[in-house]
């Protein structure tokens, strides 16, 4: 038996829209309002999250100085003996917890950042649908793949690893590193090694840390990389 007809008023596919070549004067004005008022938006929300970030940065590391003050100040009180060094591992475990907390939200900021990246990129994309002669007015890149990503970013040339090595991410990896070191460290000390051997220890956790930090954002840069799906990719 033949399935039943649906109403007339069901909603049946979205017809697909025209060609921007075949837009009327006030079609294509309507849709530049609309893009533009989407690109507004993409900035203001990448603005709004750029300077949340920064704020969890500076309050980490005004409490990592503050914390390293205290264990000063405590040492001074204590002698360096006694209650001193469950304080001190109390203190580096609290900062290492927010330091951690910190990283994530800065790995998943700086994953936020190229979404908005390849949104922007994509609306230039459309731009250049309703005026292709805009195009040469453009530094930002119009392609929504991974190399338009590099070129939004950075217009003249390619700069290596000069944009990781500088970014926040590295920043507070590092960070974040020495406060684990720090805190495995004195962990060690505290269990009667000698002092040689938790330097050593502290020192090899840092670096382990920087490293694991590096592997984690790369394979979020690499993920994000391969989600894309463009709409107009790099010839």
């Amino acid at each position: 038996m033949a399935p039943p007809s649906p109403p007339d008023d069901a909603p049946g596919p979205a017809p697909h829209a025209p060609p921007p070549e075949h837009l009327s004067d006030a079609q294509r004005s309507l849709r530049a309002q609309l893009l533009a008022t989407e690109h507004w938006s993409l900035l203001a929300s990448r603005s709004t999250t750029q300077s949340e970030v920064l704020t969890r940065i500076a309050i980490f590391l005004t409490l990592v100085s503050a914390g390293l003050v205290t264990l000063g100040f405590i040492g001074q009180a204590s002698g360096f003996h006694g209650w001193f060094g469950i304080a001190a591992l109390g203190v580096l475990l609290v900062l290492a917890l927010l330091g951690l907390i910190t990283m994530v939200r800065v790995f998943n900021t700086s994953d936020e950042d190229m979404m908005y990246v390849v949104a922007m990129n994509r609306l230039r994309a459309a731009y250049l649908d309703l005026d292709p002669g805009l195009g040469r007015y453009l530094y930002a890149s119009a392609n929504d793949d991974e190399q338009g990503i590099r070129t939004t970013y950075h217009f003249f040339y390619e700069r290596g690893a000069s944009p990781v090595l500088g970014s926040s991410m590295m920043l507070i990896a590092v960070v974040e590193s020495i406060v684990l070191g720090l805190l495995v460290g004195s962990a060690t000390a505290s269990l009667g090694a000698a002092p040689a051997l938790a330097i050593v220890v502290g020192v090899v956790v840092a670096v382990v840390g920087v490293v694991l930090a590096m592997l984690w954002g790369f394979s979020i840069y690499r993920r994000a990389v391969a989600s894309l799906r463009p709409v107009n990719p790099s010839r």
